[in-house]
């Protein structure tokens, strides 16, 4: 009789839904990061201003090959855009911990709008010239500069830790959502239309980011820590400091570091590979960004869906990436390279949710926007010195040559952070405790 008074048949009905329907359970676990209404609202503007990121990505691109018919002209493009965050990505983790993150958006969106716009009316006007392109990169990249690491900071306070890994993954899928539907847009509006139409799409883009951060609730964000006051400078060697000083970030930062910088380039690899390597068009060149960003994609949602940014999964992650890229610089045959780019996106995607997650969850409140830019700067400050090489390696020996080196580069990093793991045998190697765990069944 005791059993029997001490059954509760509400647990018992979930416990016999979970195991009729486990897909409707492996979807709820997956995006549950949806019950949150600000992260609705920064998913729906995100992914719709990822989208037109990505058309104007591939116009730019192939803009500039139009204009120039020169490698080396693309991979200063890529440059001049991502000097900005090498100089100053340390400085908005500062502004990040110092300033209401929502409202720095907002900025940081406006001034992307404004740049995309100036973009598609020169073009429109046909006036475009190539020290056009060189500015609006840099200015774009001035203001990326401030909004990475505010943006990558600002997801915590939206759901909190215990959701953290999963809203993590989450915006990896919409970016590479983005990365599958924008370029073939892009292409089909460059061979159909004018190609100013991807930039003015962009410039109207930013708008939906803008207005979903206004529409936000700052009474629902979670855990917001106190604004950090004090000389930047100071404030950016604390930062550092700790990153140095604590294992389980400092051997993230350190294959990022040769990954960031020689690996994640393909908006200056991608394009060569199409016009120099398969011989391609823009459509061709659209469906190779496709490719890699159905594998992107399905590895966040898989991310999203254990939400566990295990240390192995990052170390396998990291290796498979620098092999596939190796194998991504020999391919010649278009749909070997197709294949060969969906596993790299898989990589690719897999090493980064991780990355993130794993430093977001060590890095303290006050300390999480500058450790963030230290990840953006490594992830995407030190392009330039990686656009420039592969350039300068594509101009002077063969487009080939250039990403069998970047390959190599990656995978040396990845050697001197299993090294690093050795000679730290006391790393915690586990994230914190307060991440959300699956109930039995689930």
């Amino acid at each position: 009789m005791a059993n029997e008074s001490s059954s509760d048949p509400a647990s018992e009905l979930a416990t016999v839904a979970r195991r009729a329907f486990p897909g409707v359970q492996s979807i709820k676990r997956t995006f549950t990061s949806f019950s949150n209404r600000n992260y609705r609202l920064y998913f729906i503007g995100q992914l719709l201003s990822s989208i037109g990121t990505w058309v104007s990505r591939i116009a730019q691109a192939w803009l500039v090959l139009q204009i120039t018919n020169s490698a080396f002209a693309l991979g200063l493009v890529g440059t001049l855009q991502f000097l900005p965050l090498t100089c100053l990505s340390l400085f908005g983790g500062v502004f990040a911990d110092r300033f209401p993150k929502r409202r720095l958006l907002v900025v940081t969106q406006s001034v992307m709008a404004t740049q995309s716009l100036v973009l598609a009316l020169l073009v429109f006007s046909g006036v475009i010239q190539i020290w056009h392109i060189y500015v609006l990169a840099m200015i774009l990249g001035f203001a990326s500069a401030f909004d990475n690491p505010t943006r990558q900071a600002f997801v915590s306070e939206m759901v909190g830790t215990e959701s953290l890994p999963n809203a993590i993954a989450l915006n990896s899928s919409l970016f590479n959502t983005a990365r599958i539907i924008g370029p073939a847009i892009g292409g089909a509006l460059i061979a159909w239309f004018s190609i100013s139409v991807p930039f003015f799409l962009d410039a109207v883009s930013y708008l939906a980011v803008i207005i979903c951060l206004l529409l936000m609730r700052p009474s629902e964000f979670h855990d917001v820590p106190m604004p950090t006051h004090g000389p930047v400078l100071a404030r950016i060697a604390e930062g550092i400091r700790y990153a140095t000083r604590t294992p389980d970030v400092a051997v993230v930062l350190i294959i990022m570091a040769f990954i960031g910088t020689f690996g994640y380039n393909f908006t200056t690899i991608l394009p060569l590979i199409a016009k120099y390597v398969i011989d391609t068009g823009a459509l061709g060149f659209g469906s190779l960004l496709t490719a890699m960003g159905f594998g992107s994609l399905c590895a966040a949602l898989s991310m999203a869906y254990m939400s566990r940014p295990s240390e192995k999964v990052l170390l396998v992650a990291s290796v498979g990436f620098a092999v596939l890229l190796g194998l991504l610089a020999i391919s010649h045959v278009y749909l070997l390279t197709i294949l060969i780019l969906i596993v790299l996106g898989f990589s690719s995607i897999s090493f980064t949710a991780t990355a993130n997650s794993r430093l977001q969850l060590f890095a303290p409140g006050e300390l999480r926007g500058r450790v963030m830019s230290i990840y953006i700067f490594l992830n995407m400050g030190t392009a330039p010195l990686g656009n420039f090489l592969i350039g300068w390696l594509g101009e002077t020996y063969s487009v080939t040559i250039a990403v069998l080196t970047m390959a190599s580069l990656c995978g040396i990093g990845v050697a001197l952070g299993f090294f690093y793991l050795a000679r730290h045998p006391h790393s915690s190697r586990a994230v914190p405790s307060t991440i959300k765990r699956p109930a039995p069944g689930d």
